[in-house]
């Protein structure tokens, strides 16, 4: 049996990986081996290089063993601390105490990143449990809950200084150590875990039966879930509080495992915390082993993030879906006297606008800004409102026009990975060329837009990807793109300064000429959508019905694909990311009731230009004197609408 495992390409893959892995670290020991004469040296190897490794062994170990039991418990093959969201909500739990508690992290740490974990997994499970827990909603809902904590993260760390970057790049998953604390404490974390996963392990056994059948063998199923989760929860989040937010080696580890030929639970549990140790040492191996300048060029968390996005695209083809949300376009009813509607749409987005400009917040409280104080605010309020507007037109007709050619309801350019992707672009302009001009930083973001698209639709093509496969697929190609971005922010600079604004998403350092550029580009690119009324009502009927009317399928998907990649870009300079404004617009003029494509598009349009237009009043307006990104707080309406809808078509 033990040779059959060991002839798989997996466990010789696992087996040289291992030999690289020590042979890594045996090569940061000689460089810092002291030599006569040197006790600086000395105490860098005992208290820093020789720690890091243990720590590495240790969280690598813990988060393994953390993604087996979760991935038993849930009977989820993607489960693991950062797809449930459990990673990121203890990270935001202990970058909130660190700004406004910093008391709390001195006394409290792992409490502190324990409930932040635990409120983040219960909140997913409270979402997905009419759905069973099916593995594609729970992970969906979980990298949702992930995207909005780094945001929030990132917002918190924004607002409070430069001075806080240490907390961003710690938050990245940093395994630089200066003692033996950290070792010492995950070390009595994991022992303790690995004997109650030993006690657990008939419990264990019969969860993978079906809950009545394993009730009626006497087992507590509720009582032994929450017990596991616990435990799962404790180890993750321990790694969270001593090193930051290691993505997804809980997800590589059981995996690889079971592609090793290992099939009883028992050996996945006692190989994963193995696996999972030397992928994480090698990964911090090959970290130091790429330093620049006696300088890490990104966290290990980032490294290990991208390994987690071609691990998930990889496992995407095999997972089982057991529903699939229609993909109909159909509105539920249709309106009578549509233009009128949006005669109705576009009056109201210019009153909002308005509203915007000469009401809010001030000394005094709220108050209408009249006569010489409307000329003082109105130069700074006037552009964010515009530029808000363009970036709210541009991402619904990206969301609509994507929606169209996917024939996928919960595609947007924002769960699809396009925004990400465009971050890709953009920090690629900034590290080639770190004062480019505007027009130059649009180009690279339109290219990584433009290449995380087609990504995602090639591998749509290719596994016939249902929506819910094809959004999935999309957060990975996401996943990717953010942990580039992480690194480009890691290294500090003015670009990270600058990709960390954008991150997070904002108006508040527009221009007027960006203003205008940006309603200028808008007009541009989506003035052209008006005219392909005919391709929108086409291609939902599928490839053949459009080619047997004389459209070209390839040729107008490409030319719809690089238009909404144009729009995806361009928006997500101004705004960041993460709006999902892309995703919200386009059916909730469906559900209005607007049936002709065009006019759909047009009343996508209004609704994006009136969301980010109030999302903006109300960003800079709820937290006077601080300001709120505009990206983040459309997102907090966003993320939920997404959840809401992916279990509304599942129902």
């Amino acid at each position: 049996m033990i040779s059959t495992i060991v002839a798989r390409p997996p466990a010789l893959v696992l087996i040289a990986g291992s030999l690289l892995a020590i042979a890594l670290f045996a090569w940061q020991l000689a460089l810092a081996w002291p030599v006569a004469g040197d006790p600086l040296a000395g105490l860098l190897l005992y208290q820093s290089v020789l720690p890091r490794g243990a720590v590495a062994v240790l969280a690598g170990a813990a988060l393994g063993l953390s993604g087996a039991l979760l991935q038993r418990v849930l009977r989820n093959p993607i489960a693991d601390p950062s797809t449930l969201g459990i990673a990121s909500g203890a990270q935001l739990a202990m970058t909130l105490a660190t700004v406004y508690a910093p008391t709390l992290m001195e006394t409290g740490r792992e409490p502190l990143a324990f409930v932040g974990g635990t409120v983040a997994l219960a909140l997913i499970l409270a979402v997905s449990w009419r759905r069973g827990f099916d593995p594609v909603t729970v992970v969906l809902c979980g990298l949702l809950t992930s995207l909005v904590a780094a945001s929030l993260s990132a917002t918190v760390i924004l607002a409070n200084g430069e001075y806080m970057m240490s907390l961003f790049i710690w938050g990245g998953g940093s395994l630089e150590q200066l003692g033996w604390g950290a070792t010492q404490t995950l070390a009595l974390r994991l022992a303790v875990a690995g004997f109650a996963t030993v006690l657990l392990l008939r419990p264990l056994v019969l969860l993978g039966l079906e809950d009545n059948s394993a009730r009626s063998l006497g087992l507590g199923v509720t009582f032994t879930r929450l017990a596991v989760l616990a435990l799962a929860v404790t180890l993750a989040t321990s790694v969270t509080a001593y090193v930051g937010v290691i993505g997804f080696i809980g997800l590589a580890a059981p995996n690889l495992v079971r592609l090793g030929g290992v099939r009883t639970l028992r050996s996945v549990l006692a190989l994963s915390p193995p696996v999972g140790a030397v992928l994480l040492l090698l990964t911090d191996g090959l970290v130091q082993l790429a330093r620049t300048g006696g300088a890490e060029i990104l966290p290990t968390g980032a490294a290990t993030a991208l390994l987690g996005g071609p691990m998930l695209l990889w496992l995407l083809p095999r997972l089982h879906v057991a529903a699939r949300p229609s993909a109909s376009a159909a509105p539920t009813r249709r309106l009578g006297a549509p233009r009128r509607w949006l005669l109705l749409l576009a009056l109201a987005t210019l009153a909002t606008a308005a509203l915007a400009l000469v009401w809010g917040p001030g000394p005094d409280g709220w108050a209408l800004a009249l006569g010489e104080r409307l000329d003082a605010v109105a130069p700074w309020r006037w552009t964010r409102i515009v530029a808000a507007a363009a970036a709210g037109a541009m991402l619904a007709a990206a969301g609509f026009t994507l929606q169209r050619v996917t024939g996928n309801p919960m595609a947007s350019p924002e769960a699809l990975g396009v925004s990400s992707g465009s971050g890709v672009g953009l920090a690629a302009v900034l590290l080639l060329a770190p004062g480019a001009a505007v027009g130059w930083q649009t180009l690279g973001a339109v290219g990584g837009a433009a290449v995380a698209l087609l990504a995602v639709m090639a591998l749509g093509a290719r596994s016939g990807a249902g929506p819910e496969r094809l959004l999935l697929g999309g957060i990975a190609i996401g996943s990717l793109s953010g942990a580039v971005v992480t690194t480009v922010i890691a290294r500090g600079g003015p670009e990270g300064a600058r990709l960390l604004n954008w991150l997070s998403g904002t108006t508040a350092l527009a221009r007027p000429v960006d203003a205008v550029l940006s309603t200028a580009l808008a007009l541009a690119l989506v003035a052209p959508l008006l005219f392909l009324s005919r391709w929108f009502q086409l291609m939902p009927l599928g490839g053949s019905v459009a080619q047997a009317a004389g459209l070209s399928p390839r040729r107008s998907s490409a030319w719809l694909v690089l238009l909404a990649a144009l729009l995806s870009a361009v928006a997500t300079l101004s705004v960041g990311p993460l709006s999902f404004v892309g995703l919200m617009a386009p059916h909730m003029a469906r559900l209005a009731g607007f049936a002709r494509p065009t006019l759909q598009l047009g009343g996508a349009v209004l609704i994006g230009m009136l969301l980010m237009v109030f999302a903006d009043w109300m960003a800079r307006s709820l937290a006077f004197p601080y300001q709120l990104p505009l990206g983040l707080f459309a997102s907090l309406v966003g993320a939920p609408y997404l959840v809401w809808l992916l279990n509304r078509g599942l129902r």
